[in-house]
């Protein structure tokens, strides 16, 4: 298994409990696919640069985990379904 980051950025907008449900079912994605989570730094709310989706304020979290590519895959394509996830990005580290 390799060790992986992902970086997402939420609506910031969204409530206090919807952004701990979100680090929690991207957490469970990848415990269901038999990985681990190492950490998950959460960064806050910032300005972003440049407005995505009309949204000039995004809630940044990073989290890293030990995982299988399936994982990977399957934690790409269900943050990419989610409307108040604006981006992500997964790297391996």
């Amino acid at each position: 298994m390799k060790t992986y980051e992902m970086l997402y950025v939420l609506d910031a907008a969204i409530s206090d409990e919807d952004k701990e449900a979100f680090v929690a079912k991207f957490e469970n994605i990848v415990t269901a696919g038999g990985g681990t989570v190492v950490s998950t730094d959460k960064w806050g709310a910032k300005k972003l640069s440049y407005p995505i989706k009309y949204k000039a304020d995004g809630w940044y979290a990073v989290m890293t985990f030990e995982s299988d590519a399936a994982v990977v895959k399957e934690l790409d394509r269900i943050a990419g379904l989610s409307a108040e996830v604006l981006r992500r990005m997964i790297t391996v580290k």
